[in-house]
C-alpha cells in the first residue's frame, strides 16, 4: 500500500482511537485494526500498535498518579506480575502465524467489543474486604491479562477494570489508577519484545502515537452525555471494514 495511503488511515483513526478511549475505553479496538487497515501484517500490527498505545498511556497514567488515584500496596506487585504477563504473550504472539493470528482476529475481536460496550456500573470501594485478598486479587489478574495484553492488546483497560472493581472490590476511581499502572507495564514489556523482533513500524507508530495522544487531549476536554452513542458505530465499523480486508485476504 502506498505510504501516504497508510498515514491517511492511520492518522486519524488513531485520532479517533484516543478520543473514543477518553470518552468510555475501547481505543485499541480502532488503533489495531487500522494499521492492519494501512497494510501491515498481523505480527507488525500488533507490535506496532503497542508503541502507539504505550504512548497514550503513558500520559494518562502520570495524570492518574499525580492526582494520587492509585492504591499503592497492591501496585507493585500488580506492575511486576503484569512485566511478566505481556512479556510471556509478546513472545508466545511471536510463535504464532500469521494465518492463525488472523483466524483468531475473527474471533476474539467481537468478543472484546461486546465486553468493551456493555455499559460499566460504578460500584464502591469495600472497605472490609481483606487488603492480602485485593492484593493476591489484583497479582492474579495483571499477570492473566498482561499475556492477554501482550499476545493481543485491545480491550486490556476493561478486562482489568472489571477484575479490580468486580473482584477486588475497589471504586471506579482507585481502581482506574491502579489499571494505569498495570496497563502501562504491560504495554512497556511487550513493547521491549517486539522492538527486539524488529515487527515494530516506527515512523507509523509515532504517528499513531501523536494523533492518538491528540484525541485524548481533545476528547477528555469534552463534555460528551452521550458518548456511548458515538463510540458504538465508530467501533462496529472499523471492525467491519478490517473484516473484509482479512475474509478477502487483501
Amino acid at each position: 500500500m502506498n505510504s501516504l495511503l497508510s498515514f491517511l488511515i492511520i492518522c486519524p483513526l488513531n485520532f479517533l482511537a484516543g478520543l473514543v478511549d477518553s470518552i468510555g475505553g475501547g481505543g485499541g479496538l480502532i488503533s489495531l485494526p487500522a494499521f492492519m487497515l494501512a497494510g501491515l501484517s498481523p505480527h507488525a500490527a500488533v507490535a506496532t500498535n503497542k508503541l502507539a498505545s504505550t504512548t497514550g498511556t503513558s500520559v494518562s497514567t502520570a495524570r492518574y498518579c499525580k492526582n494520587g488515584c492509585y492504591e499503592k500496596r497492591p501496585a507493585l506487585p500488580g506492575i511486576l506480575c503484569a512485566l511478566i504477563g505481556s512479556f510471556l504473550g509478546a513472545r508466545l504472539v511471536l510463535l504464532t502465524s500469521d494465518v492463525i493470528l488472523k483466524r483468531m482476529m475473527l474471533i476474539v475481536l467481537p468478543v472484546v467489543a461486546a465486553v468493551v460496550l456493555l455499559d460499566k456500573k460504578k460500584p464502591a470501594y469495600d472497605e472490609s474486604f481483606p487488603a492480602s485478598h485485593r492484593m493476591l486479587i489484583v497479582c492474579i489478574s495483571a499477570l492473566i491479562i498482561g499475556v492477554y495484553d501482550g499476545f493481543y492488546g485491545p480491550g486490556t483497560g476493561t478486562f482489568l477494570l472489571l477484575a479490580l472493581t468486580k473482584a477486588a472490590r475497589m471504586d471506579i476511581r482507585t481502581a482506574s489508577g491502579n489499571v494505569k499502572l498495570i496497563n502501562l507495564s504491560s504495554n512497556a514489556a511487550a513493547l521491549a519484545a517486539f522492538l527486539f523482533s524488529g515487527y515494530v513500524h516506527i515512523a507509523y507508530g509515532l504517528a499513531g502515537a501523536v494523533f492518538c495522544l491528540l484525541g485524548h487531549y481533545i476528547g477528555s476536554g469534552l463534555v460528551m452525555k452521550n458518548g456511548s452513542k458515538v463510540v458504538r458505530p465508530v467501533i462496529i465499523l472499523v471492525l467491519l471494514l478490517l473484516f473484509i480486508k482479512i475474509i478477502s485476504g487483501s
